[in-house]
């Protein structure tokens, strides 16, 4: 046991703490690209709601009734028109669009579907964001930890050569004060990596969440066209079998005829 202690000291001693403060500085760089890509990502994704809201209650209100073949090229035209605003919220209300066909129950299949993937790339890489927030002053406090054992162990050789000397505590102190001191940068840079991550991960997760938001927007004027589709196929049907055929007993006209 007291081998195994003796071998990790020594490594710690012979490694130190500088790769621990290089190991932080990489991280950092990484967690900034990260923060910028995902920012630049989610203002392509996130697009202009209000003008796609517009224009899809145009192309709605423009389709015409029923299922016939020209009513279904209306609605992939509207899907496709959609598609290429290259927007979340507009991709998840074309894939519930292009089964319009199919009712409302696929529509909503298909929209909770699409969010899932779509979901699934929006928080790409924001895991790495809120490991780092968590976990860099732990690996600053590793850093402290090397340097304080460096610290001792400089105490402990500064001590023996000075043995009998009235300077030797002092010489001991300095060395260990100012080792300790270089030790507890390494927890200070470790804070220092993981605010930053922290906020850029809590204001990314927010953006994920406004995209998705603004989906619900488009997917809801989507189903709504569907509803009301649906509404006005049912009262025709209604008014179908509620009007009888007049029959010869029924007309005199038709009976003289």
């Amino acid at each position: 046991m007291n081998n195994t202690v003796e071998s990790i000291k020594h490594l710690f001693l012979d490694t130190g703490a500088g790769w621990v403060m290089w190991l932080l500085i990489a991280l950092s760089v990484i967690s900034f690209a990260v923060a910028v890509e995902r920012w630049v990502f989610y203002r392509h994704a996130q697009g202009d709601l209000h003008r796609l809201a517009e224009g899809l209650h145009r192309h709605l209100t423009a389709l015409p009734t029923g299922n016939s073949p020209h009513a279904q090229r209306a609605q992939v035209v509207a899907a496709e028109w959609l598609e290429s605003s290259g927007t979340v919220a507009a991709r998840i209300a074309a894939a519930g669009l292009r089964l319009a066909t199919h009712g409302s129950v696929s529509v909503q299949r298909s929209i909770q579907s699409r969010t899932a993937l779509e979901r699934e790339d929006l928080d790409r890489r924001l895991a790495f964001l809120g490991t780092l927030g968590n976990n860099a002053p732990f690996i600053g406090l590793f850093g402290t930890v090397i340097g304080v054992i460096q610290a001792f162990e400089e105490l402990g050789h500064s001590a023996a050569g000075h043995a009998g000397s009235g300077a030797a505590s002092q010489v001991a102190s300095g060395a260990v004060m100012s080792a300790i001191a270089e030790a507890l940068v390494a927890t200070a840079v470790g804070i220092a990596v993981a605010l930053p991550a922290v906020a850029a991960y809590n204001y990314l997760q927010r953006q994920v969440e406004n995209i998705l938001s603004g989906a619900e927007v488009l997917s809801s004027l989507v189903l709504a066209y569907l509803e009301s589709e649906q509404r006005s196929d049912n009262k025709s049907e209604q008014r179908s079998i509620s009007t009888p055929l007049m029959t010869k007993e029924d007309d005199p006209l038709l009976g003289e005829s």
